[in-house]
This record gives structure tokens, C-alpha cells and sequence, in this order.
């Protein structure tokens, strides 16, 4: 049974949500959510169905999205 494009998504920002939160790295819900979901979006727009790869992609996008507003304001 092939999974829906709404479903993969919405298991994609799960899982990567549930990471992050279980490793104390969430930041502020609101903007991480969108982040994550832009992110997962953009990936799936260039033809990404695998839902782990998704959600490792978006988790290190926002680790370095992190990690780079952590130095511009230690700056």
C-alpha cells in the first residue's frame, strides 16, 4: 500500500519533530515548526518520498540553522 504525499509529510515533520524535542534542541515551537515544514516541503517539491531521509535532512537543516543564529548573535 503506497503512502499519500499528505501522509509522508506529516510522518516526515514528526518524526524530526519528536528528535529534537527528545534531545532538548526545539527552540521556539512556532518558528521550528515552520522551519521543519518549509524545509520538508522543499525537499518533497524536488521528488523526496523517503520519509526518514526526509525527516534526517530537515533535522541537520535546522541544527545548522541553530548552530549559524548561535554565532551571528555571539558575534
Amino acid at each position: 500500500m503506497s503512502e499519500t504525499t499528505q501522509s509522508i509529510f506529516a510522518n516526515s515533520f514528526q518524526i524530526a519533530w519528536d528528535y529534537l524535542e527528545a534531545t532538548g534542541e526545539l527552540g521556539n515551537p512556532d518558528r521550528t515548526a515552520q522551519y521543519l515544514l518549509n524545509t520538508i516541503e522543499a525537499m518533497m517539491r524536488q521528488g523526496e518520498r523517503r520519509q526518514l531521509l526526509l525527516a534526517n535532512k530537515a533535522i541537520i537543516a535546522y541544527q545548522r540553522f541553530r548552530a549559524e543564529q548561535a554565532l551571528s548573535i555571539a558575534s
